[in-house]
């Protein structure tokens, strides 16, 4: 596995040092604080937590199911992939990366790269979100992406960090919302309490039909 990231990274780093000259004043704040947003997955859990508890009832099914996709994520990114692959974050890779430092974002991290926990979170909330409300989930695919965009400029991961990421978290926001859509349609109690009227006859449209 050692061997296999070490090939990957040394053919990667010339890319992250190329969005390295993309620092800028202007810009540098502004992607410190798009991946601050991303930390923890924080501004996915608070937007889950405002259409789970305070917007209306219609939403209260997505934000169900971005608590669902954050979860597989944190499981399976952060839990799982990351302790099985140890590769090794760019900046420890190729020192002279810590020239292209900025905000001393390193100084912050101490797990591995692969995969980014940032996007696969941040993927697989967008995606939860645009399957059940495609006007409010492009507002957050294009979030998410400015979060994984911000991973590459702060050279912080490798790009195929990010787009293995990318991937995994969109299947882990696909499979929450087939998983509350079934829960949805089987448990009527569950049902009273996520949907609204509007919700109730979108999850049962296709069975009338039939």
């Amino acid at each position: 596995m050692d061997q296999f990231f070490n090939s990957l990274n040394a053919g990667e780093i010339p890319i992250l040092k190329w969005f390295a000259t993309l620092h800028n004043p202007i810009t540098d704040p502004i992607m410190f604080v798009i991946t601050k947003l991303g930390d923890k997955g924080i501004i996915w859990i608070l937007l889950g937590l405002l259409m789970l508890f305070v917007l209306p009832k219609k939403y209260r099914k997505v934000g169900l199911t971005v608590a669902v996709a954050l979860i597989f994520s944190v499981i399976m990114c952060n839990g799982v992939m990351k302790n099985v692959s140890h590769r090794v974050r760019p900046f420890n890779f190729d020192s002279s990366l810590f020239e292209t430092q900025i905000f001393n974002v390193f100084a912050s991290i101490d797990d591995w790269s692969f995969p980014s926990g940032h996007t696969s979170a941040s993927f697989a909330a967008a995606i939860a979100i645009i399957l059940w409300r495609k006007r409010e989930g492009i507002c957050a695919l294009c979030l998410a992406v400015l979060i994984a965009f911000s991973r590459l400029y702060l050279t912080v991961h490798y790009p195929t960090d990010v787009l293995v990421s990318l991937v995994l978290g969109s299947l882990y926001g696909l499979l929450a919302y087939l998983l509350v859509k079934w829960a949805l349609k089987k448990f009527d109690r569950l049902r009273a309490v996520f949907c609204d009227g509007e919700s109730y006859k979108y999850l049962f449209v296709k069975k009338e039909a039939n």
